[in-house]
């Protein structure tokens, strides 16, 4: 049985990174609150979505706000359970599992020491595949989990309810609740069943983490120069397989960034020796990657900015004028791709006028 512990909790944080899509949070936070309470607890059990029994009630817990604010206002365990108290309360019973809303970042990692710290299992999958800006933009959501109630809690131990069973009012409900609450609350929702979990997971996500995350570490020390092909060897054979390839190898030479709304939106610009630029606009994560104004990847596939040298993803808080980097685009999960999911995770959702075309269907070399 797969489990997260000390030895493998370097691996499974630089995972996270790549599947944060540059957001999700500054996973460096994740992985000192996941280890301080590893070293109390040893490790923690990982349950396959499809193994969740009918009697299971887990409930998902997240940072809701902008990756940014993370940095100074740093989230904790304490505060996550305290909402997840409240919801029991609101719901009657006790919850006896944990499930991560999304892959990526730091939303990856506190669910992990949510779960620790009470001694309860979590399940190998999530919401998302990766990372994404908005509550409702999940599985849980367009396959008919019920998201109420959706409690936030802040770190002066005030909570609060919102009683919706639509969770795109609970985004636009709960977003200025989250900037009042100092730009970051925790949240606390979609308490879902054994069934609901083997039907609405996106499975085996925290163990892809890992995987990724070993893919990495292992390059480095082979002392491969090319990191990133590492990785696209990697999403060939990984379960399920999964299309990737190198879109830009270049350096960053402009950023516009700023944290409004509970967000952090902007855009960095890239430029290649060949004089070839690429932009990719945010919010929290990278939505989009145009080459010299050609769409290449798109929401809801993957845009990943990795380190030249190391491939250690790069998020959209620590961008920096100057940085040597790689962009990766991956193909999202099938059930991220229908056409139920693109109407919450397509890119009009995130406004832009234009439909979703898969990253393998675009006929692109890396040369117009």
């Amino acid at each position: 049985m797969t489990e997260i512990n000390l030895d493998n909790l370097d691996d499974f944080i630089r995972g996270t990174a790549v599947l944060g899509t540059g957001g999700g949070g500054d996973p460096y936070i994740g992985s000192l609150m996941l280890r301080q309470e590893l070293e109390k607890c040893g490790s923690i059990q990982l349950i396959n979505p499809k193994d969740a029994p009918d009697d299971m009630l887990a409930v998902s817990v997240a940072c809701m706000g902008a990756p940014t604010v993370f940095v100074e206002k740093i989230p904790n365990t304490k505060t996550a359970i305290e909402g997840m108290r409240r919801s029991e309360k609101e719901i009657g019973r006790k919850f006896n599992a944990v499930i991560p809303l999304e892959a990526g970042g730091l939303n990856a990692t506190l669910p992990l020491a949510v779960a620790a710290r009470l001694g309860l299992p979590v399940v190998d999958g999530d919401g998302m595949g990766r990372a994404f800006p908005e509550f409702q933009m999940t599985t849980f959501n367009f396959s008919g989990v019920r998201c109420a109630p959706f409690v936030m809690s802040d770190d002066f131990g005030n909570t609060v309810v919102i009683d919706t069973d639509d969770a795109s009012r609970a985004e636009s409900y709960g977003r200025p609740v989250c900037v009042k609450m100092g730009g970051i609350a925790q949240i606390a929702s979609y308490a879902m069943t054994g069934e609901e979990i083997r039907r609405c997971t996106v499975p085996r996500t925290v163990t892809l983490a890992l995987e990724i995350g070993r893919t990495l570490r292992e390059a480095r020390i082979k002392g491969e120069q090319n990191t990133a092909e590492a990785l696209i060897s990697y999403f060939k054979i990984s379960k399920p397989p999964r299309f990737s390839r190198t879109l830009f190898d270049g350096k960053v030479e402009d950023v516009l960034r700023e944290s409004s709304d509970g967000w952090v939106r902007g855009q960095v610009n890239l430029v290649n020796d060949a004089g070839n630029v690429m932009d990719i606009p945010f919010q929290n994560e990278y939505s989009r990657a145009s080459f010299d104004g050609k769409t290449v990847a798109i929401n809801p596939d993957l845009i990943m900015i990795l380190d030249r040298e190391t491939g250690e993803a790069i998020t959209t808080e620590t961008l920096r004028y100057g940085q040597r980097v790689r962009v990766l685009g991956v193909a999202a999960v099938p059930i991220m791709r229908t056409s139920e999911a693109l109407k919450v995770i397509g890119p009009r959702a995130f406004g832009m006028d234009e439909d979703f075309c898969p990253i393998e269907n675009i006929a692109w070399n890396g040369i117009d």
